[in-house]
């Protein structure tokens, strides 16, 4: 089971950075900036299910939250800024400018990403129908 619920969050995680990608390609100014930090969220989220499946859903979200508020309150230091002239893969990760508005955003996709695991967990957990005997 620990291995399906790892598989499951690592398609998961694929499909929010094909969805990122997309928000990106066919989106420009707040939606995508403001989708695309719902998604990092929910990213990291799909990132803590891999690390740790059986948190429950509500703890998953507020440790992607956490993380992701960590990240945006990094960038009041100028190290995020730094390393993301020398990397790309730094500046997709880190970025470079502390926004407050990200904040929120970063909520948003923990609420969905949560909301989601937990239907999804809930569902599977649900004891499935089974036919009455014929008398």
């Amino acid at each position: 089971m620990l291995i399906r619920a790892r598989l499951a969050a690592a398609g998961a995680a694929v499909a929010v950075v094909a969805a990122g990608l997309a928000l990106r390609a066919v989106a420009g100014g707040g939606v995508a900036k403001y989708g695309g930090d719902a998604l990092y969220t929910v990213l990291v989220l799909a990132l803590v299910v891999m690390a740790a499946p059986r948190l429950a859903a509500p703890r998953a979200a507020a440790a992607a939250l956490a993380v992701s508020w960590a990240v945006e309150f990094l960038q009041l230091t100028a190290v995020p800024a730094e390393l993301s002239r020398r990397s790309t893969v730094a500046r997709l990760v880190l970025g470079s400018t502390f926004n407050a508005p990200d904040l929120l955003w970063y909520a948003v996709g923990a609420a969905a990403g949560g909301l989601v695991l937990w239907a999804l967990r809930a569902r599977r957990s649900r004891p499935t129908a089974r036919p009455l005997p014929v008398l």
